[in-house]
């Protein structure tokens, strides 16, 4: 009989608890400064380049070779990037590497998103990735990202994080009202088209004809110098305000919105950043546009992965056509990803002996998909023997989960794309409550554990 793992709380001594509560200040941080991948990326290059690690920009400019024990990091646009620490053998003997995304669920303003309705301004939305809708009414919400002006000028845009921000929200029907709202289906309950987010109410002296549209974009000129046109080269996204929270009374769990996935990110890069030279080389991705099918030049989709990591075999004199095909092919990968938690509130579309729980450590998950495991990558059992056996060496806590009963969903992750390359590859990450809610709950000691686990793979896999 399969029994449950324990409760880590359990095992730790003050210490270990010590060091777990410690790790959960700089992830609230971490949570707080990253709430859109483009501040992801920024956040996570500060704290690369102050462990010593360097652009491949510039070897690769000045034709530098590589050596083993170099640190450097690539950087797509912004919005990915991948770390490497080279190690002592040939890169062609493989890689150990760690992946997750770092871009969550939210609501992105259209290009054309500014207009006026009965003296209110909107901004104009498209969700992006899968949400609820209606959890997104009526809470305070911020604006993050980039406006670029035809001359190439960068504005960054954040807004409503401050205490002296203004905030903004998506309006709903009061209940006396709601009648014939309440008795739809529950994803019809709000529209897609009515995720449009109230700005203003003041009208601008003066002027007659949509008086407060002119008034907020007097204000977007005063602050940050932009017209209305410029908003066609814009990106910006809509997420929840304020800081990541303690939650609970012991303040043993996170409430934060953006969990899914900068708590596996987070772990990996504090692991990865942590790790000594090793025989293998050491990589650590951190990609865009997983939430809507790791598409794009950003998502792990892209070749820009490939790429790298032939500029980085031309670096180390690696210069043969097969070069790129072993290293990929001869590699080990952690997809870290989060799990749907068991929820007791919702047993129903959970299975209780192969379920994810809070508190209870890293989650590995064989095979994602849907279904009849549509979608998968499908771990073999060598590869899963070996991280038992490597985990259990260093006493790091895991268990085993699959998304959900069989028939009730399913879910997917960049895993299968590193398979697509031969490599060896399961998913490896945080039990996650809410998942895809503007706010997420995650346990601290789960995010420890996770660091200590790969930590563990980097260094012993």
């Amino acid at each position: 009989m399969i029994v449950l793992k324990e409760n880590i709380w359990k095992k730790y001594d003050a210490v270990e608890v010590s060091k777990v509560f410690e790790m959960g200040e700089d992830y609230k941080k971490f949570l707080t400064v990253s709430k859109t991948e483009r501040e992801c990326n920024k956040e996570i290059i500060r704290r690369a380049e102050e462990k010593g690690f360097h652009n491949i920009v510039d070897y690769i400019k000045e034709e530098k070779a590589l050596k083993p024990g170099d640190k450097i990091y690539a950087d797509n646009r912004g919005k990915a990037v991948i770390l490497f620490i080279i190690g002592n053998d040939s890169i062609t003997k493989g890689m150990n590497i760690l992946g997750a995304h770092i871009d969550s669920p939210r609501l992105d303003l259209k290009a054309n998103p500014l207009y006026e309705d009965t003296d209110f301004a909107y901004f104009d939305t498209h969700y992006y990735g899968g949400i609820k809708k209606y959890q997104w009414t009526t809470i305070p919400l911020a604006l993050h990202g980039v406006i670029v002006k035809k001359d190439g000028t960068k504005i960054d845009v954040n807004i409503g994080e401050s205490e002296d921000d203004p905030v903004f929200c998506i309006t709903d029907l009061l209940p006396h009202l709601a009648g014939e709202q309440m008795k739809k289906d529950a994803s019809k309950l709000i529209e897609g088209e009515a995720l449009d987010i109230l700005i203003g109410n003041m009208p601008l002296k003066g002027e007659d004809k949509e008086g407060v549209k002119a008034n907020v974009l007097s204000l977007l000129k005063e602050k940050y110098d932009i017209s209305e046109d410029d908003f066609l080269s814009s990106e910006i996204e809509v997420v929840p305000a304020g800081k990541a929270r303690d939650m609970g009374f012991d303040k043993s769990m996170v409430l934060s919105y953006g969990q899914d996935d900068r708590s596996c990110a987070y772990s990996s890069l504090m692991a990865f950043l942590d790790s000594d030279v090793t025989d293998k080389t050491l990589c650590c991705i951190l990609v865009d546009k997983e939430e809507i099918g790791s598409v794009g030049s950003t998502g792990m989709g892209s070749r820009f992965y490939e790429n790298t990591i032939a500029e980085i075999c031309h670096l180390l004199g690696e210069d043969s056509f097969v070069s790129v095909r072993r290293v990929l092919s001869n590699s080990k990968m952690l997809s870290s990803d989060v799990n749907a938690a068991y929820d007791p509130l919702y047993a129903s579309v959970m299975d209780k002996r192969n379920s994810s729980y809070l508190a209870r450590g890293l989650v590995f998950c064989k095979y994602t998909g849907a279904r009849g495991k549509s979608g998968s990558n499908d771990a073999d059992a060598e590869f899963i023997a070996e991280l038992r056996n490597i985990l259990d060496s260093d006493n790091v806590s895991y268990q085993i989960s699959e998304l959900g009963k069989v028939d009730a969903g399913g879910g997917g992750t960049i895993a299968y794309i590193l398979a697509n390359y031969d490599v060896k590859v399961i998913d490896a990450g945080v039990g996650v409550l809410n998942m895809h809610a503007p706010y997420e709950v995650t346990s601290k000691v789960d995010i420890y554990e996770a660091y200590r686990g790969y930590l563990t793979f980097l260094m012993k896999a």
